[in-house]
C-alpha cells in the first residue's frame, strides 16, 4: 500500500509517518508539507506543497503508481493567524475540501481524517462521557471548532457520494510530545511564556480555571491509531483518550506547585485583552470552546481498531512540559524546537 500524509511535519505527522514506515505492509510513505524538513524517517519520502486551492498537484500526489493500494492521511491544518480567520477557513476548509475531492478522482482506497475532539458540540451538563454519536457542530465562537465541524457535515456528504471509498474520522483529545511543546508555545502562547521557567519549583502557583477539564494522549499513541485505520477495514469515527482526566491540579502537580481558583470569567477577559494587543496569539474563542468541551469515550478505537495508548494522560502532559522546559524539537519548520535561534536544533 501507499500512503501520502498531508501535513506530515508536525506533532501528529512527525509520529504518523514513523509509525506508518514501520509497517511491512506499507510499501511508500509520502509526507507532504509546506516546507521539506531536514528530519530524515527510513522508508518516507518528503514532497513539498500546499493544499490550498490552486496549489500542489494532488491527484498526481494521490495517484496509485503501481501500488496495490492508496491512502490518504489527512493531517495538514493551519491554527494562524487567529486574527485572519479568512486565511485559515482557506487552508483548513477549503483545503481539506480539495483533498477530498482529488482523493474521489484519484480513486483512493481509504481517507483518513484528522478531526478532533473540538468538533463536538459542547458536552452533556452533568459531565458525562460521549460517544462518536454526540453531534458534532462545534463551538462557534472560535475558529478552530466552527471549522472542524463544518467539515464533518462536508464528509457526510462526501461519504454519501463516493460509497466506494473507506472515509475514517479520528478525533483524538488534546496530542502531546516532548518533541511538539515548542510549537504548541509558539501556535497557543507566544513568546510572553518564559519556557525556561516552567519547571518544577520554579512555579509557584497554577490558575485554575472554573470548569476547566480536558483528556489527553500521547502523540505517538494516536499515531499508532491512525496506522491501524489505514490498514484495517474500519469506517466512520473513532475517538481517542487516554485516562486520566486532567485538570489543572493536574498540572500544578507536575509542576510541584500550588493552584490558585480563577473564576473562568476573569480568565477570558485577560486572554481577550492580550490576544487584542496581539500578544498571545490563541483567541478567547477557544478558551470558550475547551471549557465547553466533552469528555470521550474511545471503547470503539479498542474494539475495532484493537488500539490502546501505552501512556497515561499525565505521561502525555509530563512530556509536554518536559519539552517546554528543554526547548527541544525536530528538524522540520514547524517543530523546530527554541535551540534554533541559536544556530541548533534539539533532537529528541
Amino acid at each position: 500500500m501507499k500512503v501520502v500524509v498531508t501535513g506530515a511535519t508536525g506533532n501528529a505527522g512527525t509520529s504518523v509517518v514513523r509509525a506508518l514506515a514501520a509497517e511491512p505492509a506499507v510499501s511508500e510513505v509520502i509526507g507532504f508539507a509546506r516546507r521539506l524538513p531536514r528530519y530524515e524517517v527510513p522508508g518516507v519520502r518528503w514532497v513539498a506543497g500546499n493544499v490550498d486551492p490552486g496549489g500542489a498537484d494532488l491527484a498526481g500526489l494521490f495517484a496509485r503508481d503501481g501500488a496495490d493500494g492508496v491512502a490518504v492521511v489527512h493531517l495538514a491544518w493551519k491554527f494562524q493567524p487567529t486574527h485572519d480567520p479568512l486565511e485559515t477557513w482557506r487552508t483548513n476548509v477549503l483545503g481539506s475540501i480539495r483533498v477530498f475531492e482529488e482523493c474521489a478522482r484519484a480513486r483512493v482506497d481509504a481517507l483518513v481524517y484528522a478531526s478532533s475532539v473540538g468538533a463536538y458540540s459542547p458536552g452533556p451538563a452533568d459531565g458525562s462521557r460521549v460517544d462518536e454519536t454526540w453531534p458534532t457542530h462545534g463551538w462557534p465562537g472560535a475558529a478552530y471548532t466552527r471549522e472542524k465541524a463544518y467539515l464533518e457535515r462536508c464528509l457526510d456528504g462526501f461519504e454519501a457520494a463516493h460509497q466506494h471509498m473507506r472515509v475514517v474520522r479520528i478525533r483524538p483529545a488534546f496530542l502531546f510530545k516532548e518533541a511538539s511543546a515548542s510549537e504548541q508555545r509558539r501556535i497557543f502562547a507566544g513568546p510572553l511564556l518564559p519556557w525556561k521557567l516552567i519547571r518544577p519549583g520554579l512555579v509557584p502557583v497554577v490558575p485554575a480555571v472554573g470548569g476547566l477539564r480536558f483528556q489527553a494522549l500521547h502523540t505517538d499513541d494516536a499515531a499508532e491509531a491512525y496506522r491501524a485505520a489505514v490498514l484495517r477495514p474500519v469506517r466512520g469515527p473513532f475517538n481517542l483518550a487516554a485516562e486520566p482526566v486532567l485538570d489543572t491540579a493536574s498540572v500544578a502537580r507536575l509542576l510541584h506547585a500550588r493552584t490558585l481558583p480563577l473564576p473562568a470569567a476573569a480568565a477570558r477577559a485577560a486572554l481577550a485583552a492580550v490576544w487584542r494587543m496581539r500578544l498571545v496569539p490563541a483567541a478567547p474563542g477557544l478558551l470558550d470552546a475547551v471549557l465547553r468541551l466533552p469528555l470521550l469515550y474511545a471503547d470503539r478505537a479498542r474494539q475495532e481498531l484493537g488500539w490502546a495508548p501505552t501512556r497515561t494522560a499525565t505521561e502525555a502532559l509530563g512530556a509536554f512540559l518536559e519539552g517546554l522546559q528543554s526547548g527541544s524539537g525536530l528538524d522540520t519548520p514547524p517543530l523546530a524546537g527554541a535551540g534554533a535561534r541559536a544556530g541548533g536544533l534539539h533532537r529528541r
